[in-house]
């Protein structure tokens, strides 16, 4: 199933005793169990919601309906995705409602008998938490035509929003689904009418979904399963780029769009789109030359036919490693020598993969899979090479890569040795917090031709500085490569390459490494290309001094003075001290996964889940997003990873730029504090200089701050491992980066918890999962080393306080990164003004203030915040 692309919720329509004679059959003879099977088949086929009606003249709908739904209650691999309660009684919908645990989805109610019905449905509806799917029916009858469709669901939706208060997000539209080439005229623009009905909808009715009843619009072809198929594919290829959201179609019988026969194809479009008014016909010609062929789902192996190298290229460039090992074999039959297998037919696979990658036409995710069927061939080749008195092929290049002291994130790192790697270079990792002496050692030992160094938080950029001066001292001259994703060019060129004399670069991405990697190690090339870099960062440094100060920085007690003047009546969380959350339950976190920073991971451009969609990656996307569906399943399934938590909040108040935490309500014995920065830019009329402690009560009323430290991580080490193992890099970096997700959504789900649980100050929100990532709710989580404390050194407080490192496993590194790496730590403040902002830079009044605050020296407190030091 690739048609509905993975925005499109699928809604299984087997569980309908309308719909399915096996499922009625059951439900009639009373055999619940192998019922619940279907439903369990139809999760397993790809259905994201179930659709269940029991609506038969000869059955007790409500008696059904109540009974299913507490037997699938109890099926977890069931109960993981929401029920639509179908009926068209309105006692059954209600008593559905009563059964079913967390949101599901009502199916459905109209403005049929009139206005006030629908409000007093809708309201019901809304006190169960349910979604509603509204039918574009009126007392006139059903819509038919584009402009009735998308009136009447305008003034369903005017009607629920502005006068019951139902939330824009769970309403669904189905603006009728008709049978098209019916032989009537009048039915011909029945396809297409909803196709713009969707459009507007979606234009015009901010939040609202589109779904509908897809197997309709082939009506007319019962019995034609092939023509069927293709025709449902063709509807949703356009009726899902008009904005469709889900529809009840079976998931397991679509045909894909791009390979329906050409002429089939035009003809089901010319039907859909009503391109012709012959269009009928012209289908109907055809139709029986389809009938009854519908083939089963066969993988293509026509280019198993291939000559064995040709076959190896289509295997790497494809990803595709079932074959390798055996035509790796054969290949290895034709040659004199092991080792010519690699120099030969697998590095020609590789050059169009790197060819394809430099060219756009392969992405990230694509070249991942490449190196790992690269890998898998090489091992297979290694004991055969190892025969022959261990001969190699020369590889371009050797690369020592590690990530820097104090730092333990090394996805990005990862990527980029595999890109390498599939570029015939060959690639000495040595991990995580790897200390300067640690490296210069390796390069020396290895005799590499180029260092590259990697690193995410604050401190670790300070620690390349390092390493350059290290390196400078001992007299190193080989190329230093520095990537990540904090790092910058300017700030290679302003705060590391002054360190070095030797050949210093920014590598931006991935897809720029080989370049670079490259050039560097080109007689003919490298020296041009280092004295450029060397010139344009001269430059960068040069315009940096001279650059005029635009952001004036204001005294710090100017600044204090021009606080923004916030009240209010805090409110009392439901506990004080710490709460922990020991093996959280994975699959409540998936609905608050953000992927968009997953597909940058990957260095994919985009915006989900318009990215799959996207002209130029969406394929790619579509894929990467398949296969992270497919992985975040069995880390489900087979619990993989293991999440735990630990929340905390403390009577707190305000002192100055501080906020001094108790440890009891009578608020006599301070227990510490976080010690905050004020922005000192001086800001325009009307506009304060922000703190965080601005947004707790000082000393007089009662107020309090939380903190939290949450991750998705343990266990995590055996499977990377594993994978590692195996020479899986694809899969290595997947499960990081879903780990990563995790633990983001981690963060998200508990902190809303906090707002309607545990604090309680916004107990009524009903907030989507775009309002969240767009930060929509009251209250913030602001985390040490982020703009608005951008002191990692706050952590270790934090971390005491909390017991983290006990309660939920976290450790702290010197350089405050959190292991494991799939974890977030942050502050929770409730004030209904406070929000995000970063303090920017700070002049050194307010340096040495901080630091006698702290009782720490000013040099400490420069080196921790260095990035923010006015110049």
């Amino acid at each position: 199933m690739t048609q509905p692309t993975a925005q499109f919720i699928n809604i299984g329509e087997r569980t309908n005793v309308a719909g399915s004679a096996k499922f009625k059959k059951l439900i009639f003879e009373g055999k619940y169990d192998e019922a619940v099977a279907i439903a369990r088949d139809q999760v397993e086929g790809g259905a994201q919601i179930i659709d269940i009606n029991m609506d038969d003249a000869m059955l007790d709908a409500k008696e059904a309906m109540v009974t299913f739904l507490q037997l699938i209650a109890a099926e977890p691999d069931i109960a993981r995705v929401p029920v639509m309660i179908d009926s068209s009684k309105w006692d059954v919908i209600e008593a559905g409602l009563k059964c079913v645990q967390g949101k599901s989805v009502v199916n459905s109610i109209s403005l049929k008998e009139g206005v006030e019905p629908f409000k007093e449905q809708a309201r019901t509806i809304m006190r169960y938490g349910a979604a509603v799917v509204v039918m574009a029916f009126d007392e006139d009858g059903q819509a038919d035509t584009i402009e009735r469709k998308f009136e009447i669901c305008k003034n369903s939706y005017d009607i629920l929003v502005n006068e019951v208060g139902f939330p824009p997000e769970d309403i669904i539209f189905d603006p009728n689904i008709f049978a098209v080439a019916t032989g009537i005229e009048e039915h011909d623009p029945y396809g297409v009418n909803f196709i713009e009905a969707t459009r507007l909808i979606k234009t015009h009715l901010p939040y609202a979904k589109v779904s509908g009843g897809v197997s309709n619009v082939s009506f007319s072809f019962r019995g034609n399963n092939p023509v069927r198929e293709a025709m449902h594919s063709v509807f949703l290829y356009h009726a899902i780029r008009a904005g469709m959201d889900m529809g009840i179609v079976n998931a397991g019988q679509l045909t894909v769009y791009s390979e329906i026969p050409d002429d089939l194809r035009e003809r089901v479009e010319d039907v859909i789109l009503n391109r012709r008014s012959d269009a009928t016909e012209r289908l109907l010609d055809v139709a029986d030359d389809y009938k009854g062929t519908a083939k089963e789902r066969k993988e293509d192996l026509t280019w198993r036919e291939a000559p064995v190298a040709k076959r190896m290229e289509y295997a790497l460039v494809k990803g595709i490693a079932d074959y390798i090992e055996a035509d790796t074999e054969e290949a290895r039959q034709m040659f004199d020598k092991p080792i010519q297998v690699i120099e030969g037919p697998l590095m020609d696979g590789m050059n169009t993969v790197g060819d394809l990658f430099g060219a756009g036409e392969m992405f990230l995710p694509q070249v991942v899979k490449s190196a790992r069927v690269m890998k898998q061939a090489v091992n297979y080749l290694q004991p055969f090479i190892e025969a022959e008195k261990g001969e190699g092929t020369k590889p371009k290049g050797k690369i020592l890569m590690a990530t820097v002291k104090g730092d333990v994130h090394d996805i990005g790192k990862n990527i980029v040795g595999v890109v390498l790697q599939c570029n015939n270079f060959e690639v000495i990792d040595l991990g995580v917090m790897v200390p300067w002496a640690e490296i210069l050692k390796a390069a020396n030992d290895h005799q590499v031709d180029i260092v590259g160094l990697s690193g995410l938080i604050t401190p670790s950029l300070d620690e390349m500085c390092t390493v350059a001066e290290e390196m400078e001292r001992a007299g190193y001259s080989m190329p230093v490569m520095i990537g990540g994703a904090t790092t910058s060019r300017v700030h290679t060129a302003v705060k590391v390459a002054p360190n070095y004399s030797g050949p210093l670069v920014h590598v931006l991405d991935a897809s720029r490494a080989v370049g670079v990697a490259s050039t560097l190690l080109s007689e003919d090339l490298s020296g041009k290309y280092i004295a450029d870099v060397r010139a344009e960062y001269h430059d960068i440094r040069e315009k940096r001094l001279a650059k005029p100060k635009v952001d004036r920085l204001v005294p710090i007690a100017e600044a204090r003075a021009n606080r923004e003047k916030l009240s209010y009546t805090p409110v009392k969380p439901t506990f004080t001290g710490t709460k922990v959350f020991d093996d959280y339950p994975l699959e409540t976190l998936v609905d608050r996964i953000d992927w968009t920073p997953f597909f940058r991971t990957w260095e994919l451009a985009g915006k989900y889940p318009q990215i799959l969609e996207d002209a130029v990656v969406g394929e790619s996307a579509r894929s990467l997003y398949a296969d992270a569906q497919e992985m975040l399943q069995k880390i489900l399934s087979e619990k993989w990873l293991t999440a735990k938590a630990v929340v905390g909040f403390w009577p707190a108040n305000a002192d100055g730029d501080d906020v001094v935490l108790f440890d009891s309500e009578d608020r006599t014995a301070e227990m510490d504090r976080i010690y905050c920065l004020r922005q000192q830019v001086q800001k325009r009329a009307g506009r304060a200089n922000d703190c965080l402690a601005d947004f707790v009560a000082p000393k007089g009323t009662d107020d309090w701050v939380g903190g939290f430290v949450v991750t998705a991580g343990h266990g995590i080490d055996e499977h990377v491992a594993r994978f590692k193992a195996a020479h899986d890099d694809y899969n290595e970096i997947m499960v990081k980066a879903l780990a990563d997700r995790l633990a983001e959504a981690f963060a998200e789900h508990m902190h809303e918890r906090v707002r309607k649980e545990f604090w309680g100050y916004a107990g009524s929100e009903t907030l989507t999962n775009e309002d969240l990532i767009k930060e929509r709710y009251k209250g913030i989580r602001p985390a040490p080393g982020y703009p608005a404390c951008p002191d990692h050194s706050a952590k270790p407080a934090l971390f005491d306080w909390l017991d983290a490192t006990q309660q939920a496993g976290v450790e702290l590194t010197e350089s405050f990164a959190m292991t494991p790496t799939a974890a977030v730590s942050g502050f929770y403040f409730a004030h209904p003004d406070s929000h995000y902002f970063g303090v920017g830079k700070i002049g050194k009044d307010q340096v040495e203030d901080y630091a006698r605050r702290r009782g720490i020296d000013v040099a400490e407190a420069e080196r921790y915040l260095r990035p923010n030091l006015a110049d």
